[in-house]
């Protein structure tokens, strides 16, 4: 063979087998975390720490602020295939393009997209931990630096925050849109941020850490929940960030991260220290802002949107709710009968009762505002500013929520219970959107499964206020 056409076989040898890899890895995490695994086997032995720098050195997070925590990356070491080092480049690299793509990110099993390079970062950053549970620059590499930048800008912080998105497919996914204009903090770095918080936390306490990156990633994101839902689930997983999140974090601890994070950037790039007057600005900024963040993802439940579980398009124009509202009315369903435990089945559980409210009752959309699942998930219905058809008579004053499954004899799970009662009641009364956190008990016009003797309807009696919706 001819040199010239050696060289030409073996560049399209690289290209092909660099095409494959990219092909056979979508943007799921389980995909992800194969390519971890990967990444291990091509050097057995290797510590989490090593196979952390080396995602690093392929994603190229290197610059001075993450140095300044982690230390560099060793250019040489083992070599990693072209097309394996490429999917992984693409996968952490995190940007937002100017048609509103999210790239960066990856679709969790429990249905959440989550921004991988806090991720990484927050792992590392508990790895070299050389204190029990206490971690240099866990905030800072996985949240604050994020969130000191909207804070700096002059519009309010709860426009910035968000938002999240839809994927082309949830079989093979690999485009991630944004659903409304692109923000400078999304939900899925949000979401990066606070599983990395958790990670590297959980890592740099315990005594005997786990061997392989690969094996941690899969226990925290794959865990099947059993009968018993998240109230018999371990406390380490995804679904659980919220709650994990907010037990490690106070507003006034982010907020220090914070200007920590604004005043080491300045140190970094050799500009002087921010006069006190500005300083005491942004700090005001940074309170307020870190109130809305707390807020948006401590206080209001993970919500599924629509696109997410598969909704089909509203049939006509909808009828906007005018806001605020006095009530919110709790209903669960007869049909489906039994809980949802995985994002898969929630969703076709809501596409199950979308079909049959618009075509067996000729109803617009699904009736329900919001639908609680058994997966640690709040699905949207017709959400927080279309009118729904859940109580008759009272559909234009507050919202519907449906928890799925038949509670007539048994309840739903603590977890479920908890999310609609404390959390998506919190959320709707800090967004203005209830003027009293009024937990009221109504009748489905679907099939009559709300009534009083329910064992929903007596636990809903013990909630606080409640008032009772005649037939």
């Amino acid at each position: 063979m001819k040199k010239g056409c050696w060289r030409l076989t073996l560049a399209l040898v690289v290209v092909l087998a660099s095409t494959h890899t990219e092909a056979s890895f979508s943007r799921r995490m389980d995909d992800f975390i194969r390519a971890v695994k990967q990444v291990e086997d091509g050097d057995p032995g290797a510590e989490p720490v090593a196979v952390l720098k080396r995602l690093r050195r392929a994603a190229g997070l290197d610059d001075a602020f993450i140095q300044h925590f982690l230390g560099r990356v060793d250019p040489s070491g083992p070599h990693m295939d072209a097309g394996l080092s490429d999917y992984i480049s693409k996968a952490v690299r995190h940007r937002v393009t100017d048609d509103g793509r999210e790239e960066g990110v990856v679709l969790t099993s429990d249905g959440t997209t989550v921004a991988l390079a806090p991720l990484l970062l927050g792992i590392e950053a508990g790895f070299l931990s050389k204190s029990n549970g206490r971690v240099r620059g866990l905030y800072q590499l996985t949240l604050a630096k994020d969130l000191s930048r909207p804070l700096r800008r002059s519009s309010p912080l709860a426009q910035r925050l968000g938002p999240d998105g839809c994927w082309d497919s949830l079989t093979s996914p690999r485009v991630f849109t944004l659903s409304d204009l692109p923000a400078l903090l999304t939900t899925a770095q949000v979401n990066g941020g606070m599983d990395g918080s958790v990670i590297g936390m959980e890592v740099s306490a315990k005594a005997r850490r786990p061997l392989k990156l690969s094996s941690l990633l899969a226990e925290y994101y794959c865990h099947q929940l059993d009968n018993g839902g998240l109230d018999a689930a371990p406390r380490l997983i995804s679904r659980r960030r919220r709650e994990n999140f907010r037990v490690l974090v106070v507003p006034p601890l982010l907020a220090r991260q914070v200007m920590k994070s604004v005043e080491l950037q300045r140190t970094l790039k050799g500009r002087s220290k921010m006069e006190v007057k500005d300083r005491k600005q942004l700090m005001a900024a940074v309170k307020e802002g870190i109130k809305e963040f707390f807020h948006k993802y401590m206080d209001c439940p993970p919500i599924i949107p629509r696109c997410m579980w598969g909704a089909e398009p509203y049939r006509g124009t909808p009828t906007n709710l005018s806001l605020p509202l006095s009530f919110m009315y709790i209903h669960h369903t007869h049909t489906p009968s039994q809980p949802c435990l995985t994002f898969q089945q929630c969703s076709a559980d809501m596409r199950s009762m979308q079909r049959f409210h618009q075509d067996d009752r000729g109803w617009d959309d699904i009736g329900y505002s919001f639908v609680a699942g058994s997966d640690g998930n709040i699905y949207e219905g017709r959400g927080w500013h279309w009118r729904g058809a859940h109580t008759l008579g009272h559909n234009s004053i507050g919202y519907g929520v449906s928890f799925i499954g038949d509670y007539a004899a048994s309840l739903p799970s603590r977890h479920s219970m908890r999310l609609v009662r404390d959390q998506l009641a919190s959320c709707a009364v800090g967004g203005g959107r209830l003027v009293a956190d009024f937990i009221l008990h109504g009748h489905r016009q679907v099939v009559n499964t709300s009534c009083p003797g329910d064992a929903l309807y007596n636990e809903i009696k013990g909630w606080g206020h409640f008032g009772e919706v005649k037939k």
